[in-house]
């Protein structure tokens, strides 16, 4: 296969041992592969002189060059996602230990992506799909005796991480697992880069940190004391004060800085609280204008300024780059982290939280982008393109979503994600890669902020997308946490699958519980398949979860027993369902880092490292099975046939039963989540006694297919109206899945 006029079998990497991609085997190995003989971004040539003279391609370009997955008719809602964090799931090349010490939580433990490589056969017996692995771009190494074994501190967006390999090693492991067809998904940071600069505050030329006192010289108490008084004295609100005499706080700025009285502040040049100046030079006489930031240079831990992108990238040497300090906010860190979301909107000014979640720098030194900056749109956009190119990979979690843009203030300002969103799509199209999946983070438990970033806008430029789905929070805290962890009213469910969709106009109890009415995520696709997007609709395919790299893990103040019910819940109801590593070895470590433990020390409940034989591997990979042999439990619509509000000890306490609904197939859940009592389907006999309806044609047999049947079957009876109901009594902690039964 020829591209730009010379093949990787007619030229060789001069000095290089590794081979170049064997695209005869390729193809024979994959037949959803195809190949992509373009310039990337229609940016490089190679000129007829270096073909003639037989000049070898880069790695870049022969990678780019190499066989592509297409994914054509790829259903995303038929994926199980497996997040991996890549150093801390199996060390299959000791070469590339630079840092690894396995005794430090915070360290690097030697986890790679010829680990990976070697576990595919366990992924592919659990019986996923698709897997998340962590970032995979150059980091600062180390700060402050912490590693970047996570890979979230970036420092070069277009060269990989050498302590997981290089890009042939990457694109190996891409390879290799779309040969089992499974797709991976490459977890991406926009937001910010790593620790590469700081703040000069006092002048001096060098890295400093100090404690400057109590309340009175608090960087939040020096900006709002005065506006304070103004408005005191001129009798008017905050937010009048703020308008008319220049006021920086509002409200909620004011009432914060008021409970500081006995704050003291340690002023670190590496990462100072949020100003909303932008952090400031500081002097024996107070402020003294914007600070200065520097980049130190301390190649042994990688915190040097990012060198230009490969040559095959457009990007001339008098364009501005990551050392321009233009290219980020330069406010200092985020320090509100309460609420969550609660002060996302107020009409009328740009809220406080809000306003430091998406222009403040990250906790731990992390430095804000500034991406509103078309320069630093354009950057990262070709970044991430070329990593689509050269890696094929098949969709990327976007971290620190809800970080960048205001779309619930502007929804029609296309901002960053509507060009970043827009440009992938575009890119996947190119390479001739369909139903590429774009699903963010925003570490928040306010559905409406979540939902708001999945809805499309139109400026003068015509229409724009955003991401496909999010990694779905307010399930999280409101299911996974208040109902089956903590034993809350089932009807919270429905109410949030029925605010995600709009349905609950119409639903008094949920009204009551406070769920928006919805429809809270965006209805119709961003995209078709063929053009770079999935062809589902948001509403369709949000990212479920019961816990990640972020949160304490599910046991960790839970019992296996809770967690399968858990389990039961996630594999089965509509959505994408992602298994962060080692649930299904019960792994139950606290908050970060306990909850990024090594897979190969084995579980807390004794077994062995990637044990196949527990019965929570067994209970995931049976509930996966059935998804694969019930399409209805994939792409199924939901229709709620049982929720409660009812207390414990009712009746009905703790169920939860839904059918999935295709126009020639169905199935039926009925989950007991209750802990420590059997439930029926059925209301008190003293409020009526009625049972379960079901869509199934009265005298159905319907088998129950779920992990942990014995085969009982259950027949569909006639009520006094003439519809179908169900019966049935499940133990504490429990599910059925039943399906019609042929026999």
């Amino acid at each position: 296969m020829t591209g730009r006029g010379i093949t990787s079998s007619d030229c060789r990497q001069s000095g290089g041992s590794t081979p170049p991609i064997d695209r005869e085997n390729a193809v024979k190995n994959s037949r959803t592969h195809t190949f992509v003989s373009r310039a990337l971004f229609g940016v490089f040539v190679v000129s007829a002189a270096s073909a003639a003279s037989c000049a070898a391609p880069s790695v870049e370009e022969e990678l780019i060059e190499g066989p592509r997955r297409t994914n054509k008719g790829l259903d995303w809602r038929d994926q199980v996602i497996y997040q991996i964090m890549v150093d801390r799931f199996h060390n299959g090349d000791p070469n590339n230990d630079y840092f690894v010490k396995p005794s430090a939580l915070g360290g690097f433990h030697g986890g790679d992506w010829q680990g990976v490589i070697d576990k595919l056969d366990y992924l592919e017996e659990l019986g996923v799909n698709t897997l998340w692995i962590s970032p995979v771009i150059r980091n600062v190494d180390e700060d402050a005796g912490f590693y970047s074994y996570h890979g979230y501190w970036g420092q070069d967006f277009f060269r990989p991480n050498p302590n997981f390999g290089d890009l042939y090693k990457l694109r190996e492991l891409v390879d290799k697992a779309h040969e089992r067809d499974i797709l991976v998904v490459l977890d991406i940071v926009t937001n910010h880069v790593g620790q590469l600069w700081y703040y000069d505050i006092n002048g001096n030329g060098r890295h400093d940190e100090w404690l400057t006192g109590g309340a009175n010289t608090h960087t939040c108490l020096q900006i709002c004391r005065s506006d304070a008084a103004q408005c005191r004295d001129k009798g008017l609100s905050f937010d009048q004060a703020r308008q008319d005499y220049g006021c920086q706080c509002s409200a909620d700025e004011h009432a914060f800085c008021a409970n500081q009285a006995g704050y003291f502040e340690r002023v670190l040049e590496a990462d100072p609280e949020y100003d909303p100046r932008g952090v400031q030079g500081w002097t024996s006489l107070g402020f003294s204008g914007p600070s200065e930031i520097r980049f130190p240079y301390q190649p042994e831990v990688n915190r040097v300024p990012p060198p230009r992108p490969p040559k095959l990238i457009d990007w001339p040497e008098d364009r501005p780059w990551f050392d321009d300090p233009t290219w980020y906010n330069r406010r200092g860190r985020v320090y509100l982290w309460w609420h969550e979301g609660d002060y996302s909107y107020v009409e009328g000014r740009q809220p406080f939280v809000r306003e430091q979640e998406t222009l403040g720098d990250f906790p731990g030194g992390l430095k804000d982008l500034n991406t509103d900056n078309p320069d630093v749109q354009d950057v990262l956009s070709k970044a991430f393109e070329f990593w689509i190119a050269v890696a094929d990979f098949d969709g990327f979690r976007i971290d620190t979503l809800k970080h960048i843009d205001m779309p619930e203030i502007a929804p029609n300002k296309r901002g960053f994600w509507g060009e970043f969103t827009g440009r992938m799509r575009a890119q996947a199209k190119k390479l001739g890669k369909e139903n590429f999946f774009m699903f963010g983070e925003a570490f928040d438990g306010n559905d409406n902020l979540l939902g708001i970033y999945t809805f499309p806008g139109e400026d003068e430029r015509g229409k724009f997308g955003r991401v496909d789905s999010v990694f779905y929070f307010s399930q999280k805290y409101q299911i996974f946490e208040d109902v089956i962890k903590n034993g809350g009213a089932t009807k919270k469910i429905e109410c949030l699958y029925n605010s995600r969709t709009g349905k609950n106009a119409d639903d008094q109890a949920c009204r009551r519980m406070g769920s928006p009415v919805g429809p809270v995520y965006y209805d119709q696709p961003h995209a078709s398949s063929e053009d770079g997007g999935i062809g589902l609709a948001p509403q369709q395919v949000l990212v479920n979860f019961m816990d990640n790299h972020d949160v304490s893990r599910f046991l960790w103040n839970s019992d296996p027993e809770t967690l399968h019910a858990a389990l039961f819940y996630l594999l089965t109801w509509d959505g994408i369902p992602c298994i962060y590593y080692g649930t299904e070895q019960r792994f139950n470590g606290g908050n970060d880092p306990r909850n990024r433990e090594d897979m190969a020390l084995g579980s807390p409940f004794g077994y062995p490292g990637f044990d196949t034989t527990n019965e929570t591997f067994t209970f995931v990979k049976s509930l996966i099975q059935a998804r694969k042999d019930y399409a209805p439990l994939r792409r199924g619509e939901v229709n709620v046939v049982w929720a409660t509000e009812r207390p414990a000890g009712s009746r009905d306490y703790g169920v939860f039963a839904f059918e999935r609904v295709l126009p020639e197939e169905r199935a039926l859940v009925v989950l007991n989540l209750a802990k420590d009592q059997e439930s029926t389907t059925c209301a008190p006999e003293a409020e009526g006694g009625v049972c379960m309806k079901t869509s199934f044609p009265v005298g159905s047999v319907l088998q129950d297919v779920g992990p942990e049947s014995t085969g009982e079957t259950f027949v569909v009876q006639r009520d006094a109206q003439g519809d179908g109901y169900l019966q049935m009594t499940l133990p504490a902690r429990s599910g059925r899945i039943l399906v019609p039964s042929y026999e």
